[in-house]
């Protein structure tokens, strides 16, 4: 009967999303082309990877990728969060299960959302080349003041 209250307690501390869902899920990056450097903003420690490759967030985190390549011109993607069916059949678990206490874990952890798009998919813009300069013409030069004129 001891065990079954820990069981209960544990259940009604932890959101059932929180606890079927975890708090991180991993979003996959990739490029066209491959090797450049995303950039991910939003998370408690700064984090680079090289194309492709794929990074570990916390489901609450505003999320926003930055793709960069000598040559191509960045792209940002700014990600969103959706409640998906997973994670609201989880969070729906609460009512039964968690109550209130499981619901706020849930919201406060983001347990019941996922970051969208994923994976994300970035097809690379090369760089405008530089404009040539036309060649610099010379300007004529002004009669020198003490020069005698012409014709003089």
């Amino acid at each position: 009967m001891r065990s079954f209250g820990i069981v209960a307690l544990s259940v009604m501390l932890g959101g059932c999303a929180s606890v079927t869902r975890g708090t991180t899920e991993n979003i996959s990056i990739a490029s066209t082309p491959s090797g450049a450097e995303a950039v991910i903003s939003g998370m408690e420690v700064p984090t680079t990877c090289t194309t492709p490759c794929s990074v570990v967030v916390k489901r609450n985190a505003d999320i926003s990728i930055t793709v960069q390549k000598a040559g191509y011109e960045p792209q940002i993607v700014p990600l969103s969060r959706d409640i998906q069916t997973g994670g609201a059949a989880g969070f729906a678990g609460n009512l039964l299960l968690g109550g209130v206490v499981g619901m706020g874990v849930d919201a406060a952890t983001g347990a019941a959302t996922d970051h969208k798009p994923n994976p994300v998919i970035v097809t690379m813009q090369p760089s405008a080349p530089p404009r040539a300069r036309p060649p610099a013409q010379k300007k004529p030069r002004p009669p020198a003041a003490d020069a005698p004129e012409a014709g003089t």
